[in-house]
């Protein structure tokens, strides 16, 4: 379905009721990895039951294309025919320079990342990301890693359909149907991985802008941030970026990224391969498993390439 409109009015209604500020204190930097406390991460790992594992990251992307503009510059700097005047063994060495957002990027977004009117997660101000980074909230906060119980809803799966189409919104009614459908349920420290089939239309027909201002994309409406916050998701992992393209929020682009980080202080990652992952809950017959994933130790990063696992 097409997403309803939202006022800016209305949207910032939104924004203050999901707003987390102050909630885990004026110096927090996990916001919603919060509610992932020890006793959670101990019972996620009881899933842990075939020892199977999924990767849940796309290929670092090195071509140029409409939704990958600055691709990342990967080449060999050295090979085995360099002969070592030490001697033996020799080494194969490569280098790899990249930005961290992107739809062709499986990343992870520090919450400096995304601010709205001003202000970033708990009210900081934005002067705190400066021209050498940030000063605050970078993606260091998360180096001891986001793990815990992760719960698939796979949206195609629900409808019958390999992937949704572009600008298609998924509302809250239907990310429950797909909760009764799998058996599953969602609630205080869990992991939601959300499938639009971003992926799979990417493999099968090619690539395209999807960007803010390209032909679209399919994601949340933006009221689905309510039910997130009721429900204390830790943590959001999509395909693409959760976003629904055109938007339908006055004046907001992004209407999930700016409730998510900015509002709610909720670790998000965009550009997964749920793939693999969608096909192993049919085998598994289960959509309920563990996630561990952490980014690179940067300092003053504003975000991370990662490279998340599902095990089961």
């Amino acid at each position: 379905m097409k997403a309803p409109p939202i006022t800016r009015k209305e949207f910032d209604e939104l924004f203050k009721a999901v707003n987390n500020r102050g909630r885990w204190g004026e110096k927090d930097e996990l916001g919603t990895l919060n509610y992932i406390t020890p006793d959670k991460i101990a019972a996620a790992a009881k899933l842990i039951q075939v020892g199977r594992t999924v990767s849940l990251a796309i290929p670092i992307n090195t071509a140029a294309g409409p939704d990958n503009p600055r691709p990342a510059v990967r080449h060999l700097i050295r090979n085995h025919d360099v002969i070592r005047p030490e001697g033996e063994p020799r080494f194969a060495l490569d280098y790899l320079a990249t930005e961290f957002h992107g739809d062709c990027l499986t990343h992870l977004d520090a919450l400096c990342h995304v601010s709205y009117m001003g202000l970033l997660y708990n009210g900081k101000p934005t002067s705190l990301v400066t021209s050498e980074g940030p000063l605050a909230m970078d993606v260091t906060a998360y180096v001891r890693g986001i793990v815990g119980r992760g719960v698939l809803l796979d949206i195609p799966r629900l409808r019958g359909e390999k992937w949704l189409e572009l600008g298609e919104a998924v509302t809250t009614g239907e990310l429950e149907a797909a909760e009764k459908d799998e058996g599953v349920r969602l609630g205080e420290g869990d992991i939601l991985l959300f499938r639009t089939g971003h992926h799979r239309r990417r493999l099968e027909l090619g690539p395209w802008n999807c960007g803010y201002s390209g032909q679209g994309r399919a994601g949340l409406h933006a009221s689905t941030a309510l039910w997130m916050h009721e429900r204390k998701i830790a943590a959001f992992l999509p395909d693409g970026d959760g976003e629904t393209v055109p938007s339908n929020v006055e004046g907001v682009a992004g209407p999930l990224h700016a409730l998510q980080l900015a509002a709610m202080g909720m670790a998000c990652a965009d550009s997964l391969q749920l793939e693999d992952l969608a096909k192993t809950c049919e085998e598994e017959r289960r959509w309920e498993f563990m996630v561990c994933a952490a980014p690179l130790c940067l300092p003053k990063g504003t975000g991370s390439l990662f490279n998340p696992i599902a095990l089961f």
